[in-house]
């Protein structure tokens, strides 16, 4: 089994998503002992935001910018750490009702056409990943969305997805700690939560 682990929090140790990541990762290990797990921390390698460069490399242009040149190199990795991964695991808080910026770059280096997906003649998209793969995002929330009065609010799990989907990766649980801003009783609830789904995770 290929695991791969990816957190971005930019809350470092006090970030309860890394928090959920690494026990969900924890248990996977346990069922899967021998699993090889590949880690990414998108707030220690920041990637690029994408660019005219970017764009022009993918029709074919040549990379001269150094930086640019790292971050492709950087966006082929992330492709092939994706193709391999059996599992995926992402940390993914909900900052100002989407994910944090970190984790759309990495999007935006994993969704492309010609290595993902492709679309069909009739103009709808077909995943060019292995089949077979499992998502699990730990989804971290200050408020709480699950009522009509915030839903519309909501642009981070249902993004995730989304975009997921486009690309093929339909098979995708969450595991989710809302209202981790409302008091400590709610946090310690969710996080309580959260902690009851991670131990339910089956091999």
């Amino acid at each position: 089994m290929k695991l791969l682990h990816i957190d971005s929090s930019i809350l470092g140790e006090n970030s309860v998503s890394r928090t959920l990541t690494a026990e969900i990762v924890a248990r996977l290990t346990a069922l899967h002992p021998d699993a090889e797990v590949v880690y990414r921390d998108l707030t220690a390698e920041s990637a690029l935001h994408l660019s005219s460069g970017h764009l022009a490399v993918r029709f074919g242009a040549q990379a001269e910018a150094p930086d640019l040149t790292k971050d492709l190199e950087k966006a082929e990795r992330d492709i092939q750490d994706l193709i391999g991964a059996d599992t995926i695991v992402i940390g993914a808080p909900m900052y100002n009702f989407t994910v944090p910026t970190q984790l759309k770059a990495w999007i935006d280096r994993i969704v492309v056409a010609g290595r993902t997906f492709k679309y069909s003649d009739a103009g709808t998209p077909e995943s060019l990943l292995p089949s077979g793969k499992k998502v699990i995002i730990a989804s971290t929330r200050g408020g709480a969305y699950q009522d009509a009065s915030m839903a519309g609010l909501e642009h981070q799990e249902s993004y995730l997805k989304g975009v997921l989907g486009f690309i093929g990766l339909t098979d995708v649980t969450i595991i989710r700690a809302e209202g981790l801003a409302m008091g400590d009783e709610a946090k310690d609830a969710a996080i309580s939560q959260a902690r009851g789904e991670i131990a339910a995770l089956a091999a």
